[in-house]
């Protein structure tokens, strides 16, 4: 009877050490989170099954909720491998362009980089995470305007202008990288002006249908010039809407 009694004790303490690690593991899941598992999967299978590598970069992709850069109604779609409509004719690139970019430019917690083409705000956000500073520039005022509200709610060291991007941010000068998100049929001259010694540009470049996203790495004074892959993005443009 004895032994009977003990190994109900026992086996009734072993289930309560089940419930209890049960709990415990689900607190570490934060439950209004319920695009964690989407964004686990698109890290696994965008972007690390492409090569991407970069450790940095891949946890940063892991955490930042795309979803609250995407319209309300597009919400479910916020990690499929595809751009998606932020509105005025503009799109999100899809999260495995967002990453390459942020990777070849090599980010760390002392750069400052300037972003030409804010759109939704999520290629600063990811960027905010990596790096000292980020000055991102929008043309579109509308877009410009909501981003900000959403980056200011999350970070500290975002600084937003509404503005002619391919004039870049001459006063925070020189950048140690920027990002261009639109693309012009040649690289801007203000912004290889700008970039610092050392630093890289990672810009889409040519006509609508042909272009190509380039690295630029500036050294003694001149840009190197290195492809990565073939790109479609929306034209970089003035204030007038003419293409530049």
């Amino acid at each position: 009877m004895m032994k009977r009694i003990f190994s109900q004790g026992l086996i009734f303490s072993f289930g309560l050490l089940i419930f209890f690690c049960a709990l415990s593991c689900r607190a570490d899941v934060n439950p209004q989170d319920e695009f964690a598992s989407q964004r686990q999967k698109m890290v696994v299978e965008q972007l690390q099954s492409r090569g991407l590598s970069n450790k940095n970069v891949l946890r940063v992709m892991k955490k930042v909720h795309r979803h609250k850069f995407v319209p309300q109604h597009l919400r479910h779609l916020a990690y499929g491998d595809h751009p998606l409509p932020i509105g005025e004719g503009q799109t999100i690139s899809q999260p495995y362009i967002v990453a390459l970019m942020t990777e070849v430019i090599n980010p760390d917690k002392k750069m400052k980089v300037l972003e030409i083409g804010t759109g939704s705000g999520y290629q600063a956000a990811v960027l905010a995470e990596l790096c000292g500073s980020v000055y991102t520039i929008e043309i579109v005022e509308t877009l410009g305007l909501r981003a900000q509200k959403i980056l200011s709610e999350l970070y500290q060291n975002v600084h937003v202008r509404i503005g002619d991007g391919y004039q870049g941010w001459p006063e925070a000068a020189p950048f140690d990288a920027i990002i261009v998100t639109c693309a012009p049929t040649k690289v801007p001259q203000p912004l290889a002006d700008q970039l610092k010694e050392g630093g890289k540009m990672v810009i889409p470049v040519g006509e609508a249908g042909s272009q190509e996203l380039v690295v630029l790495t500036k050294k003694g004074g001149k840009l190197s010039r290195q492809a990565v892959i073939p790109v479609r993005f929306v034209p970089m443009v003035d204030d007038k809407g003419k293409t530049y």
